[in-house]
């Protein structure tokens, strides 16, 4: 007998969702288990100080106590500024956690060596509120770093669909193979 698969249930694409800007870095994680152990990850790996992705790892570690704020959980967020990607005019590297729900000044504040991606609208999907956020990075800049004028685009997190989707304002209709390198 074959194995029964069932269709998925279809999300409503007409509910909440949170419009952040897409910071242009590299992904990174921080990893506390359960029982406190510590890991730090990129995109697609595990890393260290000594097998590290543009210092993540050493900066992690150097943080660790403050870091264990965040509390058991994957935390993931853009490691972004000097030397990597657009370098946003920084002379420092930056983490900026994802998770903008959880992580909010008003309500609960990151650990002080994380920031959190900024939101640009929060409320009903609509492809309007979509439009506007970009027109907004488009004439005032980034957000994130305020002066830089080239942002990337945005992220669009659809509650209903837990999922996420990007919107760039260069080369959005061109595969991410095309128009950029790979990070790890």
């Amino acid at each position: 007998m074959i194995e029964f698969k069932g269709f998925d249930k279809i999300a409503r694409l007409s509910r909440g969702c949170a419009i952040t800007e897409k910071v242009d870095g590299t992904n990174a994680q921080i990893f506390i288990t359960d029982a406190g152990e510590f890991y730090i990850g990129s995109r697609k790996r595990w890393i260290t100080p000594e097998d590290d992705n543009f210092g993540f790892a050493r900066w992690a570690h150097e943080r660790k106590a403050e870091l264990m704020q965040l509390g058991p959980g994957q935390h993931f967020g853009e490691w972004w500024g000097c030397g990597i990607q657009r370098t946003y005019g920084l002379p420092e590297k930056r983490f900026s956690l994802f998770n903008t729900s959880r992580w909010c000044a008003d309500v609960q504040p990151p650990p002080p060596c994380c920031s959190v991606v900024p939101v640009l609208y929060s409320g009903i999907f609509t492809s309007t509120a979509v439009d506007d956020a970009l027109e907004l990075l488009r004439t005032g800049g980034s957000v994130a770093a305020p002066g830089f004028m080239r942002p990337e685009g945005v992220v669009v997190y659809q509650s209903a669909g837990r999922c996420y989707f990007k919107k760039t304002l260069e080369k959005d209709e061109e595969p991410k193979s095309r128009n950029s390198k790979s990070n790890d």
